[in-house]
Formats: C-alpha cells, structure tokens, sequence
C-alpha cells in the first residue's frame, strides 16, 4: 500500500511537469517580436523622440532584455529612458549601466589580459548591483526568499496543516560586468530563516526554524551561469512544540560549500551540481549531495497579466544513501520583468522525499499547498 502510494505522489509530480510543458508551447506560439526589432525601435525612440546623439549610448537587447550603455551617470537621460519604455509591449527588461573608466597598468599585464579573456571579463565595475547573475532558483524549498504557505502535511506520525514562512534575500556587493550584457562576476551576501507553524495546534506552535547565511559568488557568461557558495544552517525547535511534543531533540548545525552550473535557453533551464558538508553537528551527517532541476518562465501574460512559471527541484543526499527529494512549484508571476524590480508569484507547490526542515531530516514527508511569493 505505502509503495502504490509512494508511486501515485510521483506519478503526480511527473503530471505536473508535463501539464507545465504543453503550457509553455502554447506560449511559445505567441511569441513573435525579436532582439532585432527591439533593438531599433528603440533606437528610434532614443535618437528621434528624445534628441539623443548616436554616439553618445550603446544599446544591446538580448533575450528581451536591454542594456543601454551610459559614459556617465545622468539622471535626466535614465528618467527619460525610464518613462519613454515603461510597460513597452515586448521589452521583458531594461538595465541602465553607466560605464566607468578603469586605469589600472597592471590590467595590461599578460597574465591579468589571459584571465580576462578566458572569463571574458570586461573593466567595468557595478557597486551594489541591483540584480543577479545567477537567477534565484524556483523550486529550491532552502532558496533565500520571502514567502507565505499553506500546506498539508502527511508524515509518518499524522496529517498535519501547516503554515510555512520564509524571509530572506541576497545582496550584491560587487559585480565586474562581462563583454556581453548581462555578463559578469558577482560577489553577494545572502541569508534565510525558514518556519513552519502547526496550524491544528491551539496556538499555532511554532514547530522548527533554520536559519541560513551565506557567501554565493556567481558568474554568468551567455547561457552559462554558475553559484559557488558557502553557507552556514542551523535548526532550532520551537518551545511550544518541544513542550507539547517533547521530541528528542537534535543539535543540526553545519558548513556546507555548494556548487551549481546552469544552462539557459529561451524559457527553459537547467541546473546540476552538488555541495559538500566540511563541518558538522552531529558528527555522523555524512556529507555529500547532490542537486540538480529544471525551470520554465514565460515571456508573454496569461492570466490578468501573470506569466507562466515552474519548476522542478531534485536534491539527493549520501545521508539517506542517494534516494531523490522532490519539489514541484507551477504558477503565476506578476509585475515587471525588469532586472532589480520586485515580482509578485502565486504558486501550487509539492514536495516529496525526506523532510527539508533541519531537525526533522531523517524523516519522509509529503506536502501539497499554495503559497505566496516575493522577491527578484
């Protein structure tokens, strides 16, 4: 019976991703505006509606989005660019980047000229930018984000509604932008707290929380794009639930370096890699893991201007000798697709495999629920 129940769950994931695909190609269809035209209707609007000079920007548009390239920083030209294209039909993006000089004699040595070429690392350097390099993943339940959700639990013990909740977010500190719009390396800081509530309690116990921190140095060339990260999690029980409950209670705290490349085409990407736990409490947590998953994001609006987004996640680890954990999210995404702006996502979620709420991940789960989501 458990087996027959087991294969159902996954037959539903495996429902999911396919309902997601014949989603997308439909979406696809409608998509009919390219780089191309973009890229001189918007140079038309900037040379003939506003009176720019030809040579006084640069304009890239790659997949939608455009990079229009400034010699200094003017804030009447980024009020003018920002109010001539707001909510222009086909534009999924725009990035104002102003190019700052770089005088460094030692960037013409060999050696500093060979490691930029191989990177294809270009002089310009962005403090605090406002977007990522390596895009956030969809699926991920440990991705750094703010959210709200509403899921029903089975669990070994009970069938349990729980409401989960998350804050977090990453901050960049440093980018040097690549040759190509978009490009580059970025160093951030991000950080996490991740709670689930016991809603069929009569307060509403607060059940665990992990708490996560880390250092993600990302990189992004063209399709390509990568997250090297080292992180620290601990997990703590709530007191309600530790008085109610009173489980035997375990002291889940660890450093972990993580390792993901990813490739994007269109809509669609992918993802694989894995991380490695270097120190650990308990000292028995075998360390190895293995991660990997695919995304799709639409362009175009489907409903009340929402546009399509899934994903599935998969993480394998040593510690439960390989077997697969699986997150599904399907949903709509609101607001602009500008880099740096906030989006709103309303999402159906499933998840089944070993429990990624820290002091319960020795156990198997099952969960289903709508969620809220905020965030880049």
């Amino acid at each position: 019976m458990l087996r027959s129940v087991k294969v159902l769950e996954r037959g539903y994931l495996v429902i999911g991703m396919l309902l997601m695909s014949f989603l997308a190609n439909a979406q696809e269809q409608a998509e009919s505006q390219t780089d191309q035209f973009l890229s001189g209707y918007i140079t038309a609007i900037l040379e003939h509606e506003l009176q720019w000079g030809r040579g006084s920007y640069t304009l890239t548009v790659v997949d939608g989005i455009a990079t229009i390239r400034l010699p200094e920083e003017n804030a009447q030209r980024r009020a003018q660019i920002e109010s001539a294209l707001s909510g222009f039909d086909g534009l999924q993006g725009m990035n104002i980047v102003v190019q700052q000089a770089f005088d460094d004699p030692e960037a013409t040595t060999s050696t500093r000229k060979k490691l930029y070429s191989f990177l294809g690392i270009t002089p310009d350097t962005i403090p605090f930018p406002n977007s990522e390099l390596f895009w956030p993943l969809l699926a991920d339940p440990k991705q750094p984000q703010f959210f709200m959700s509403y899921r029903n639990y089975d669990t070994p013990l009970d069938r349990t509604t729980i409401a989960a909740v998350g804050f977090g977010e990453s901050f960049g500190f440093y980018r040097r932008a690549g040759k190509r719009a978009g490009d580059g390396a970025q160093l951030s800081l991000s950080g996490g707290l991740f709670a689930q509530f016991n809603l069929d309690a009569p307060s509403s116990d607060l059940i665990n929380a992990d708490y996560i921190i880390g250092l993600p140095l990302t990189y992004r060339r063209a399709p390509w794009s990568g997250r090297l990260r080292i992180y620290h999690q601990s997990s703590h029980l709530g007191d309600e639930f530790l008085l109610n409950a009173q489980p035997e209670r375990i002291n889940l705290s660890f450093e972990s370096m993580e390792l993901l490349i990813s490739y994007s085409q269109e809509r669609w990407r992918g993802y694989i890699g894995g991380e490695y736990i270097f120190h650990r409490e308990p000292a028995d947590l075998r360390p190895g893991g293995l991660h990997a998953g695919v995304e799709y994001r639409s362009k175009q609006p489907l409903l009340y201007g929402g546009r399509l987004i899934g994903g599935l996640d998969l993480k394998s680890w040593e510690q439960h000798d390989w077997s697969v954990d699986a997150s599904l999210k399907l949903g709509l995404e609101f607001g602009t697709t500008q880099p740096g702006h906030r989006r709103m996502r309303l999402i159906v979620e499933a998840y089944d495999g070993h429990a990624p709420h820290g002091q319960f991940y020795e156990t198997e789960i099952t969960y289903y629920g709508l969620g809220v989501y905020f965030g880049f």
